[in-house]
């Protein structure tokens, strides 16, 4: 009797552990806490610096970072793209992490100025200033980067990317809400530009997850944290008890 008993209480806990791990196999137990700002990242198609098409295959399963400048400003771009080398620095071993910095001015940043323009941001001297903000120092080689755009061994993280500028804006304002501002109704594409400071985190399942202002250190910090964080994250597939949803708790 008392073996049978035994039988029977090791079968139902054997029966219920195995029933708990159909239900918990897909779930990811480390998922960060961010919440989901847009959980429909559209699709895209644009080119980065070396003529390779970057589009959403290519993020597909990976963490990145979106912004947007463009490669003669003097004004705030320096100082975002200072901090984001170091996003880059930070990660740029990491095989599931991608940065895109997309051009606002298309009609101008063409693929040798995106080249000589990566060049200045991965390889020139990143130095903190008194005031505790990032600069970096670059000291132009001599070399012709158009005859260069498809040799980049060195960084497959950053991409500086281009396309068709309604696409690039719409990308900006619908997907990655990293600009708020809607257009007058009034004005052409041509006359429309982007200029803003935000970054953008977006997850492994293309969904954005944080905005960040790309000139605030504590917003940098907390960027850096996030990055971490959702790096952990699994693609998950299967939600069995929670309807199938893919947002967080």
């Amino acid at each position: 009797m008392v073996k049978r008993l035994l039988f029977y209480i090791s079968f139902f806990v054997v029966l219920i552990v195995a029933f708990l791990y159909f239900v918990y196999k897909d779930e990811d137990l480390s998922k960060s806490l961010l919440p989901v700002l847009n959980a429909n990242v559209q699709d895209f198609s644009f080119t980065n610096q070396d003529g390779k098409m970057i589009n959403q295959n290519t993020v597909d399963g990976k963490v990145y970072v979106a912004e947007y400048f463009f490669t003669t400003c003097k004004g705030i771009c320096p100082v975002m793209n200072a901090n984001m080398r170091r996003v880059y620095d930070k990660f740029k071993d990491e095989p599931n992490f991608l940065i895109l910095s997309h051009t606002c001015m298309p009609e101008t940043d063409s693929l040798p100025l995106l080249k000589a323009y990566e060049e200045k941001m991965i390889n020139g001297k990143l130095k903190e200033n008194e005031d505790g903000s990032y600069k970096i120092e670059y000291e132009p080689t001599i070399q012709a980067h158009s005859k260069n755009i498809n040799n980049n061994p060195h960084n497959p993280v950053w991409n500086f990317i281009t396309g068709d500028k309604a696409s690039l804006y719409k990308m900006a304002r619908h997907s990655y809400l990293v600009d708020n501002n809607k257009p007058d109704s009034t004005q052409t594409l041509a006359d429309e530009f982007i200029h803003t400071q935000f970054f953008a985190l977006v997850d492994n399942q293309r969904r954005v997850r944080g905005i960040y202002d790309g000139l605030v250190e504590e917003d940098i910090q907390k960027l850096l944290k996030d990055i971490k964080g959702l790096l952990k994250e699994k693609v998950t597939t299967k939600h069995f008890m929670y309807g199938f949803s893919n947002t967080p708790n």
